[in-house]
């Protein structure tokens, strides 16, 4: 298995036909095809050898997708940058994976400087937005103007294709390594379930650098699809670009759904191109989904449930369980079955299977599963042990399958789609000098699932404020991952081993719900 044998395929079968619309530039699959081979040629004459890192730190654009395919077609391992983190947490990412070559679009030029000064191994940081390149960059198109193309270097199978970075439960970040097995099947998966259609004009929103959406474009990529590209989510964009172009295909995260159901400009457009919705990150609620279905009256809903880890992909719940017969069983509340191609079962603290209905961890099985975190064997086997990709997520399994998720084992919030690891936002305000003991969860948020609620213990004769907090932790962190709120307590509750109880902070927040997580 080998992800550029996607584009190869469709060079020989539909040259002319149309592989990108950005901005109003269309390409077809020949222009396409050669842009990707002349990259691969620029990135080997700058040096790049059978396995080093390109990473990117860049919106939405067809460049983006240019970069995935041809990072590959040069024999490369993408390292695509969430685009919300801050400069440390950007600088660490690139020094951990050695990357020598960072692409940037002109959002990013300002920290260009800053991230050269943290990471001495950056050699080369090329512009790939529209104009002359700034000083001390290399521009992206004149790489490619210059360059003749390359062979595909026809890297596959246990081969590494990528390293993609979570949040760290340790406090520091992991770098999920993917081979081309792992992303290709994930793929392929996708299309036999019915989730993206075959020849659909499917639309980014969502940001490229998540492998959610890279899910959602490798799989478009295996049924030779149009890929219609905004540069990040806006509602009304949103809904301007699915009239106009006529989009068939959107993978969307339940917030987005929401915000563009309930847009007061909804109405005036054409939306019944829309055939296949797939969401992922959250169950969505019975009300919004009642909203969407009648918002797109064409289309049929899927849920996509699992994690980096994992390709992402592990569950599916499909349309038919979005409708009125699945609905009235609940299972629109579950998180769906086993893909195409996976195992997945429920088991006890010692790796047991438990009987269906009870909740235990949720692990996962089968050609998607990593190839393990970056330079770090024990939380590789730790993650992996009996060959099982464990989840950390809890939860149970019902007599036909369906997997109904209740809770964390590990510490993470989900909001608005981004997984946030407590630890992470915790080492930030204790970093404060007037905190003595933090804690943080996740507590309900109407829009974006779980929002993050820090508290906070101060030093004797010491005072803080929440803004102090807040602001405090921007400096240091993503801006998604700062507490959105922060409670002062006297002392944070204990277990007889001395472990902050979060159970008992979350407590009265998740009073009334039936589960512990959004």
């Amino acid at each position: 298995m080998y992800l550029t044998q996607n584009l190869r395929r469709s060079i020989q079968q539909t040259p002319n036909g149309i592989v990108s619309i950005f901005n109003g530039r269309k390409r077809t699959f020949a222009e396409f095809g050669d842009r990707v081979a002349r990259f691969a040629g620029a990135m080997r004459k700058l040096g790049l050898k059978p396995g080093d890192r390109i990473s990117m730190l860049a919106l939405n654009s067809d460049t983006y997708l240019e970069y995935y395919l041809g990072t590959y077609w040069a024999g490369g391992v993408v390292n695509p940058i969430n685009t919300r983190l801050a400069v440390p947490e950007i600088a660490f990412m690139l020094d951990d994976c050695g990357s020598e070559i960072l692409m940037l679009d002109h959002h990013f030029v300002a920290v260009a400087a800053q991230l050269r000064a943290r990471c001495p191994q950056l050699r080369e940081v090329i512009f790939v937005g529209d104009g002359p390149a700034p000083d001390g960059m290399r521009s992206y198109e004149a790489l490619i103007a210059a360059a003749e193309p390359a062979q595909d270097a026809l890297r596959s199978n246990d081969d590494l294709a990528g390293i993609y970075y979570t949040g760290g439960t340790t406090g520091r970040s992991k770098g999920v390594m993917l081979t081309h097995t792992n992303i290709f099947s994930n793929s392929v998966a996708m299309i036999a379930e019915g989730v993206v259609a075959r020849g659909c004009t499917g639309l980014h929103s969502a940001p490229m650098f998540h492998l959610a959406d890279g899910a959602f474009m490798n799989a478009m990529l295996a049924g030779g699809g149009c890929h219609v590209i905004v540069p990040q989510f806006e509602p009304l964009a949103v809904l301007d670009v699915i009239q106009r172009e006529r989009i068939t295909d959107m993978l969307l995260v339940p917030t987005m759904i929401q915000m563009l159901v309930d847009h007061p400009k909804r109405a005036e457009h054409d939306l019944s191109s829309v055939k296949n919705v797939v969401y992922g990150a959250s169950p969505i609620a019975e009300a919004v989904l009642d909203r969407a279905m009648q918002a797109f009256p064409s289309a049929g809903f899927a849920q996509a449930y699992g994690q980096t880890e994992l390709s992402p992909c592990v569950t599916i719940l499909g349309q038919d369980m979005h409708r009125e017969a699945g609905r009235r069983l609940g299972l629109h509340k579950s998180n769906g079955r086993a893909m195409i191609g996976c195992e997945v079962r429920v088991v006890d603290e010692n790796d047991r299977e438990l009987p269906r209905g009870k909740v235990g961890q949720i692990l996962g099985r089968g050609p998607g599963v990593m190839k393990g975190y970056w330079n770090l064997p024990d939380e590789t086997a730790a993650a992996l042990r009996g060959g099982w990709m464990h989840t950390g997520d809890a939860g149970y399994m019902d007599e036909r399958g369906y997997v109904f998720l209740q809770d964390r084992v590990k510490d993470m919030i989900v909001s608005g789609g981004e997984n946030v690891y407590s630890i992470e936002v915790e080492n930030a305000i204790a970093s404060h000098p007037a905190v003595a003991q933090c804690a943080v969860v996740g507590i309900p948020h109407e829009r974006w699932g779980e929002a993050v609620h820090a508290f906070a213990v101060c030093k004797p004769g010491s005072s803080a404020t929440a803004e102090e907090i807040i602001a405090h932790c921007k400096e240091q962190i993503a801006g998604y991952k700062c507490p959105r709120s922060v409670s002062f307590i006297d002392a944070l509750p204990l277990s007889g081993a001395g472990k902050v109880l979060k159970r008992e902070l979350r407590e009265p927040y998740w009073k009334g719900h039936s589960r512990r997580i959004a």
